[in-house]
């Protein structure tokens, strides 16, 4: 790159992108792609690119979620979705689904309505995002972290970067200025932002397991069951779906959403509480017991512990009838009332003490950052900065697990890379 690039702070043609993950990446492709004419620089302070993309989904990447429309995308993002629907509907997943069909990359929908390159490869989505920003012209500079960020009184920005970089100086002059840098838990790495004169909505951690060190099911790592409903005692917070059992609690999208529905909720309690999980999540009180009777009735004989119900694992029902005190040998015929109705409390509500929190493998979601409230919705242009724009986890929105958050980068990355590529007024 010439070096004349940080030379005088009138080039309108040089823009800058700071952020090598999913949403820095296809904003600088939309703007490079939307203008040619515009140098188009994307700087990344890691050595890495792309790092979330290459993790997600256990490395296949789970890229959007297969929703039609936009309202119904919107239901999935426990803050910022209903802001962002205008956006959606601009750019969706049908969009997503193209972008990547239109460069050799083909998608497939899982039965939970989860989308996956057909490589079930995430270098597959690296290298089209890759080749992308190649074609396109985006120049990418890894090992490249700004310092401080100073909107010039004439237009544009003057990005001073921590070490000298050997292609841009110790400076560079741009016009505008896409901020894609992500989330994080640290509200000190929202500083430069605030110095700008953005607010920022406290960032705290979103999609995370629970840390249950007493569990009674701590014998059980690996177990599972396709639908379970956990419910935070004592608050409004519930959500069903599949359950895992871990080493050190209970994980799986039935407590990783709840944990997104409820992260400012959670973090207000310091990830303690009691999370109760319904086994049976299709039945109630007052269906339950009826059941029980009428089994009881018609297989006295069965040995309660040797004979899973509702298709739960063999395991899991023997550790909930020994919880019960039902012995291994009890029979159904011989159970005592006492004893049945802890068999069925635990069924609808076994009780987990929560003393913390896990990240989801090696990923983590922030809700926080930027409010919306301060971007303009249409062009993601910040209200209080001219020439100033967001994409990404660095704003104030996050969706639960099953990539909703990878479509909110494509969407806010795409209609910002688009905006800033408009030729600038006068």
């Amino acid at each position: 790159m010439p070096s004349s690039l940080a030379a005088a702070p009138t080039q309108p043609e040089v823009v800058a992108v700071l952020g090598g993950g999913a949403a820095g990446f296809f904003g600088a492709i939309a703007c490079a792609e939307a203008n040619p004419q515009l140098t188009v620089l994307l700087l990344e302070k890691s050595p890495k690119l792309l790092g979330k993309v290459r993790i997600s989904g256990g490395g296949r990447c789970n890229v959007t979620h297969a929703c039609e429309s936009a309202a119904q995308l919107v239901q999935h993002y426990p803050r910022g979705g209903r802001q962002l629907k205008e956006a959606f509907r601009r750019f969706g997943v049908p969009d997503t689904i193209a972008w990547f069909a239109q460069r050799g990359v083909a998608l497939k929908t899982e039965a939970d309505g989860r989308m996956f390159p057909t490589t079930d490869s995430s270098e597959t989505i690296v290298r089209a995002l890759e080749d992308a920003a190649r074609r396109a012209g985006v120049r990418v500079l890894t090992r490249t972290a700004v310092e401080q960020i100073r909107p010039l009184a004439a237009g544009g920005f003057t990005l001073t970067f921590s070490e000298v970089n050997p292609l841009l100086g110790k400076e560079l002059h741009v016009s505008r200025l896409l901020v894609a840098t992500g989330g994080n838990p640290k509200p000190a790495a929202y500083d430069w932002l605030r110095e700008l004169g953005h607010t920022i909505a406290e960032p705290v951690p979103s999609l995370f397991t629970f840390n249950v060190p007493t569990s009674p099911l701590r014998e059980l790592p690996g177990v599972s069951v396709p639908q379970a409903r956990v419910v935070l005692a004592g608050e409004k917070l519930q959500y069903e779906g599949p359950l895992l059992v871990t080493h050190w609690g209970v994980s799986g999208p039935a407590v990783l959403k709840l944990s997104a529905w409820g992260a400012r909720r959670l973090h207000e309690l310091g990830y303690h509480g009691t999370a109760l999980v319904s086994w049976v999540p299709i039945h109630t009180d007052e269906t339950l017991r009826p059941w029980a009777q009428e089994f009881r009735l018609e297989n006295g004989k069965k040995q309660v512990a040797a004979h899973p119900q509702f298709g739960l694992p063999a395991r899991l029902w023997r550790t909930l009838a020994a919880e019960a005190g039902i012995g291994p040998e009890t029979r159904w015929s011989d159970l005592p009332a006492k004893a049945q109705n802890r068999l069925l409390e635990l069924l609808l509500r076994t009780p987990l003490q929560v003393q913390g929190k896990t990240t989801h493998k090696d990923e983590f979601v922030t809700c926080g950052g930027v409010p919306l409230s301060e971007v303009s919705l249409t062009t993601l242009e910040s209200r209080r900065v001219p020439g100033l724009y967001f994409a990404g986890e660095v704003l104030d929105i996050d969706g639960i697990t099953g990539g909703f958050n990878f479509q909110a980068a494509w969407t806010t990355g795409f209609l910002a890379g688009q905006a800033i590529a408009r030729p600038t007024k006068g």
